[in-house]
């Protein structure tokens, strides 16, 4: 599966100790991730990240452009709900072309841990038959 890991800079943190508990599922799937969250996710953990550049200087919208061509099968977006909204177009884009594309996405923890045991379980693999997998 390839997973796209995005955390807003108050839930960097929260992301980084996520990634660490669940290393293990995750090391098996490729991982792409917003430039700052790639670096210090893989800082923390030795995952193998591919790194897009920061959000603010564009890395969401190379996601969502994975996105838009079906080549991320699962989003991991930890989001700040106090946010300044104007700055949340891109935000909103990326959540939007999930919900066009059938792509799971989580944006908080407690979502991330259900579809983390889904993902162990197989019952993401569904994603395989949607498209052609592409590499990072």
């Amino acid at each position: 599966m390839n997973i796209a890991l995005v955390a807003h800079d108050s839930k960097k943190e929260l992301m980084i100790q996520f990634c660490t508990a669940y290393c293990g599922i995750l090391s098996q799937n490729k991982l792409c991730a917003t430039g700052t969250t790639g670096r210090v996710v893989s800082i923390a953990t030795g995952l193998k990240i591919t790194r897009y550049l920061s959000g603010s200087q564009g890395g969401g919208q190379q996601i969502s452009a994975r996105i838009a061509y079906n080549e991320i099968d699962l989003l991991l977006f930890f989001r700040d709900p106090l946010v300044d909204r104007s700055k949340e177009v891109d935000d909103i884009e990326m959540l939007r072309l999930c919900d066009m594309h059938n792509i799971p996405v989580a944006t908080n923890i407690a979502t991330a841990e259900v579809l983390i045991h889904g993902l162990e379980r197989g019952d993401l693999d569904w994603r395989n038959i949607v498209h052609e997998k592409s590499s990072f």
